[in-house]
């Protein structure tokens, strides 16, 4: 846990210190929210919550893959060397998916609100709703933050880290979708309970291999 803190409070200080990443981060959120609303020529009643959904996942997905793929990739080897002589993968890796879904729930949940702002709110279980959000940003902090470990170690690393995540990523972003839609159907909360379960199976299981296997990727 000191390895951990110390280490997340590490990637704070260096993302504000760089603050032009977070702030096109965040404009490429609201930049897409706005072109999707064009495209729509949005009156609130024109667009279906299944729509809504689907466009409103899509944008936080491709958002989380340019907020999290730098999270190895934009270390230098020395930086690298630095840190196996001071901490454990266990660590490093624990603090990176912390830190990403911090990141990850900022963004996710500034871009709801913009796109609450300009499409409506569709949906009728809220609470709901952000739950799964922020299971939502669970999952693709540490789906994406361990798969981009392993492209890290690759020459062309960007498109290996799209390749490699898209078939593990779209299960979980299925699940959300569905699980998402009863939210905004208004359902029994009780329908929903072995989607939430089955998203949160996924996330403990993601992290559990990235605790795994993480030692042997930083070894290498």
């Amino acid at each position: 846990m000191f390895e951990i803190q110390h280490l997340v409070l590490k990637e704070i200080k260096l993302e504000w210190r760089n603050r032009a990443a977070l702030n096109g981060l965040l404009l490429y959120v609201v930049s897409s929210v706005w072109v999707v609303y064009l495209g729509f020529s949005l009156t609130v009643s024109a667009l279906s919550p299944i729509i809504w959904n689907t466009v409103f996942w899509i944008i936080l997905l491709f958002a989380s893959v340019n907020s999290v793929a730098k999270s190895f990739l934009q270390e230098s080897e020395g930086r690298v060397l630095y840190y196996y002589t001071l901490f454990s993968p266990q660590g490093i890796i624990f603090a990176k998916i912390l830190y990403n879904t911090l990141l990850l729930l900022v963004v996710a949940f500034l871009g709801l609100f913009f796109y609450i702002v300009l499409m409506g709110n569709p949906v009728q279980d809220f609470p709901l709703f952000c739950v799964i959000l922020a299971l939502g940003a669970l999952g693709f902090a540490s789906t994406l933050t361990m798969v981009s470990g392993i492209a890290a170690k690759a020459q062309n690393s960007t498109t290996l880290m799209a390749v490699l995540s898209f078939p593990i990523i779209l299960p979980m972003l299925l699940m959300l979708m569905r699980v998402s839609k009863n939210a905004l159907d208004g359902l029994d909360r009780s329908l929903s309970t072995d989607e939430i379960l089955t998203l949160l199976a996924m996330n403990l299981i993601v992290i559990s291999v990235s605790y795994l296997l993480f030692p042997y990727l930083w070894r290498s």
